[in-house]
């Protein structure tokens, strides 16, 4: 008999590193699946590569805030996006700078991750993990929904790119109507995404640091509503998701090295990415894996890989950690 698996602290939005940053940030609340039981049953195995997640939420401190609008390079931007950052940072309803996350991963494949979030979120819909759809609707901008009833829209103010790291500036808007509200909520926010090459791990991987400070602004009832109740439960949510966002960027990382042949023909199966994309990243899992087989021994945890892993079991693997059992299964069977 299968083994249950863990369901782990996974919204019902999966968002990725860019796009979830507005959804789960803003109106994190609206899901029914917030934070769902961190403390369920232990980990698989397969898991231990990842680092433990403790009680670290992040800090709201005048301090972390003040030295957050100091790193953003507002003179660098447009001016239009310049003024529209001022406006939400003179209205800001709750700052959070989340917990830095440590995680095993390519720095190539990071930066296609911060480049191309729609085709991630594109992998999550067809493992079958989120409901979300983020559209491209010009250079550096989105527009999203969450399948709950969140919408929105996401643009890309900044970016600084650097040979082991760079920064990422976003400036979103969006608005939530459903039964968890009385009213419309909307709001907008800015967020500073920093990343930079880490320590490797004990076995040679490469391994990235991420941090996001969140500058949340939220319109009439919303605002009441965040300031006076939500603000742990965002706090908290918002770093639990960003660990969960790593974890999987882990895997896929994993699964470039393991068998890049399966990755490029996921990245071929993928319906709402553009081929030059899904060919960059079939590309950049063939690199990843040539690369890091040259330099180091195949890793013990991936000992089990070898061989001819097809795409649909790759699929599996990275569905696992978030899909319960039965919704497994049926994948699998598809």
């Amino acid at each position: 008999m299968r083994k249950p698996l863990r369901r782990s602290v996974v919204m019902a939005t999966t968002p990725t590193i860019a796009s979830y940053l507005f959804v789960l940030t803003c109106v994190l609340w609206i899901n029914s699946t917030v934070c769902r039981a961190a403390s369920q049953e232990p980990v698989h195995s397969s898991q231990n590569k990842f680092a433990t997640f403790g009680t670290d939420w992040g800090s709201s401190s005048r301090h972390a805030r003040r030295r957050a609008e100091e790193a953003l390079p507002l003179q660098q931007m447009a001016e239009s996006d310049q003024l529209a950052i001022q406006k939400s940072l003179q209205s800001t309803t709750l700052y959070r700078r989340l917990p830095v996350e440590l995680f095993a991963c390519d720095g190539d494949l990071l930066a296609f991750s911060l480049d191309k979030p729609e085709a991630i979120v594109d992998i999550w819909r067809l493992l079958g993990i989120s409901r979300l759809s983020l559209d491209p609707t010009g250079p550096d901008q989105w527009q999203f929904s969450d399948g709950y009833g969140t919408v929105g829209q996401l643009r890309l103010a900044y970016r600084e790119q650097r040979q082991n790291g760079g920064m990422l500036v976003f400036h979103g808007k969006g608005a939530y109507t459903g039964p968890l509200s009385p009213k419309n909520l909307t709001g907008g926010c800015v967020l500073m995404v920093r990343y930079r090459e880490a320590e490797p791990t004990v076995d040679g991987r490469l391994r990235q640091a991420i941090q996001v400070d969140a500058f949340l602004d939220m319109d009439g009832i919303g605002l009441e509503i965040v300031t006076r109740t939500l603000q742990p439960l965002i706090a908290r949510s918002a770093a639990a998701n960003l660990h969960e966002i790593c974890l999987f960027m882990a895997s896929l990382s994993d699964a470039t090295i393991a068998n890049p042949h399966a990755v490029a023909t996921l990245a071929g199966r993928l319906t709402r990415t553009s081929e030059s994309d899904r060919k960059k990243l079939a590309t950049i899992a063939s690199t990843v894996s040539s690369r890091r087989n040259a330099q180091h021994a195949r890793p013990n945890h991936l000992a089990d890989n070898e061989g001819n892993v097809n795409a649909d079991q790759v699929s599996v693997d990275l569905a696992s950690r978030w899909l319960p059992s039965d919704e497994l299964d049926h994948f699998q069977k598809q």
